[in-house]
């Protein structure tokens, strides 16, 4: 442990709030520094609907930190944070599980390893209180928010208030996926809308007039899960679903025909046994390179999960469908970063403040991981009078942070780190003829990136 550079005179720290993977690896990364760092956790004293304990970056989704090959972007993020020495990739070997290409780990070994070592450093105090105000950050004393996506009500409301420019969103939805096999084919039919791409990329349920009026029946009366009641009970205002993934069921309440004008829409597309545009159509994309999986387009859904058995189970080719994944819908915050950070982390207009994990739009653990490691770094650096760093853009996490803090950006969206964020990956792309050459330029692109990373770590 290196011996701190501060005495209790200097008062030189670091507030840092939420000890999730963001929060606690950028304590880690300020503490390795030799800074005193100030960790406020609300838990246990304070829970979530998702949390089931109080340790530190415990995971509430997934066990896995996904693919670990470097011709797979997030490989290549967990290689980089491994040459930045992160905490959080320290705690998910040492709890590794067998999961083929997949890094997974034992939830309960990873929160406990991390708890540990952040609880035993000396230069880490730990605060178990909520925050609900933003402290004003001092040349002496930065801040970092790093609390995630179940942010408190009355943090959210502080979050708020910083700018106008800016805004929370408070749903994050997801649609079921179907095991392609278990679809019948012989009452759906390919074809693309308006014949676009290959012209027969997507699976087509035709529905008529009387199919869809008692589907949108079905919807209505379905029981669901109360992702808008339980928000609406933390009464915070200006809640909305995102517009780009608003469950079926609140679609289905603004009016008869407003999904047959939403996803449901037949246009452009005819159906073969008829020849005629079908009255309405749910498509079903795509979700795996092999087509074994499909999922439902638009089909967002927050209907209790035996109910959306029943319900779509009871469209034709559906009968005997499989769900691997059903559809769900919950509370998730994020700030509208391209506006208001900079890709050092920063907030543009407040001077010493910085925002890292998924509250920033960094979808993922890995994600989240990589923004508290910059945000970490910065605050040391802006405790230094020292330039604050900005990865370069041809490494993941350079690549990732780019994204998120871009200020032309328009409709901005949650996101996983991938090739297509790494502008060198598309330029390799475009020169080459050959789709072959994918595998080998995504190599190149992750050997360059890393070879990058060892030299800007070792100049630290």
């Amino acid at each position: 442990m290196p011996q701190s550079t501060n005495t209790k005179e200097t008062q030189l720290k670091v507030t840092v709030i939420g000890a999730g993977l963001s929060g606690s690896e950028a304590a880690h990364q300020i503490a390795s520094k030799g800074i005193y760092v100030d960790l406020y956790e609300m838990r246990p004293r304070k829970t979530t609907k998702a949390h089931k304990t109080g340790l530190f970056s415990e995971l509430v989704c997934s066990n896995s930190f996904r693919g670990a090959d470097l011709t797979n972007a997030v490989g290549l993020l967990k290689e980089e944070l491994k040459l930045w020495h992160s905490l959080i990739m320290e705690a998910a070997l040492f709890s590794q599980v067998p999961a083929g290409g997949a890094l997974a780990v034992d939830r309960e070994k990873f929160s406990t390893y991390v708890d540990h070592k952040i609880r035993s450093n000396p230069l880490i105090n730990i605060i178990e209180d909520e925050v609900t105000e933003i402290p004003t950050p001092s040349e002496n004393n930065p801040v970092i928010v790093a609390s995630g996506p179940l942010t408190s009500e009355q943090l959210c409301k502080n979050i708020l208030e910083l700018s106008t420019q800016g805004n929370l969103s408070f749903f994050d939805a997801i649609s079921p996926i179907i095991l392609g096999s278990s679809i019948c084919h012989d009452t759906i039919f390919r074809q693309s809308r308006y014949d676009k791409g290959e012209g027969s990329d997507y699976l087509n349920i035709p529905l008529s007039k009387e199919e869809y009026e008692k589907f949108i029946n079905d919807v209505l009366e379905a029981e669901k899960f109360g992702g808008h009641e339980e928000v609406e009970s933390d009464n915070i205002t200006n809640l909305r679903p995102f517009e780009g993934c608003m469950p079926i069921e609140d679609m289905a309440e603004r009016g008869l025909d407003t999904l047959r004008f939403g996803p449901m829409k037949p246009v452009g597309l005819t159906d073969p046994r008829t020849g005629r545009r079908p009255y309405a159509v749910i498509q079903l994309r795509q979700d795996d390179s092999e087509g074994h999986l499909w999922s439902m387009v638009g089909f967002q859904t927050r209907m209790k999960h035996n109910e959306q058995l029943r319900v779509l189970k009871s469209l034709p080719g559906l009968e005997e469908a499989e769900f691997v994944r059903l559809g769900s819908v919950h509370r998730n915050t994020f700030i509208d970063s391209p506006k208001l950070l900079n890709p050092t982390l920063e907030y543009r207009t407040i001077s010493g403040l910085f925002f890292a994990g998924q509250i920033t739009g960094t979808e993922g653990y890995v994600e989240s991981t990589a923004g508290g490691l910059i945000a970490g770094i910065n605050a040391v650096n802006y405790l230094n009078k020292q330039p604050l760093f900005i990865p370069p853009t041809h490494t993941a996490i350079g690549g990732l942070l780019h994204y998120i803090s871009d200020p032309a950006r328009e409709y901005f969206q949650p996101m996983n780190i991938s090739f297509g964020l790494i502008p060198a990956y598309g330029e390799a792309l475009a020169l080459s003829h050959k789709k072959s050459d994918k595998k080998e330029i995504r190599m190149k692109i992750s050997k360059e990136a890393l070879a990058t990373t060892e030299m800007i770590y070792s100049t630290q």
